[in-house]
């Protein structure tokens, strides 16, 4: 028998769709790493906070493994890739509703050519209200 798929993907579409439904704008908080693909001039501290709202960006994508979409950086389009290990938690701009995600390792090295990795390593969840 297989492992089951994490439920990190699934836990950040919902939090995605409660922001959505309750008119709120769902923002995405990202662990950059090796396997992440984001503007580098926007990251802080190693993190960089995404505006995910729909009229923020274009093709929108939450797959099990990774959360691809446009954005525009100073008038530039840029195509960012996160896998969902990288996600480190999402929550509402306006009231900080969400949840947040405990680290799941260290950051990747730098990927060579190929698709960034997709560990299979579980998440640890916490609610924060």
């Amino acid at each position: 028998m297989s492992e089951p798929t994490s439920t990190k993907p699934y836990m950040i579409r919902a939090i995605y769709e409660w922001c959505v439904d309750n008119g709120l704008t769902p923002h995405l908080m990202v662990l950059v790493d090796g396997g992440t693909r984001v503007p580098m001039g926007f990251v802080k501290d190693g993190e960089i906070v995404f505006n995910i709202n729909y009229s923020a960006i274009k093709g929108l994508q939450m797959e099990n493994d990774a959360i691809t979409f446009s954005a525009r950086f100073n008038g530039v389009p840029q195509n960012i890739y996160i896998p969902i290990n990288a996600v480190k938690g999402i929550f509402a701009r306006e009231n900080g509703q969400g949840m947040f995600f405990d680290p799941e390792q260290s950051p990747s090295p730098p990927i060579s050519g190929g698709a960034p990795p997709n560990p299979k390593k579980k998440p640890s969840l916490k609610l924060v209200k």
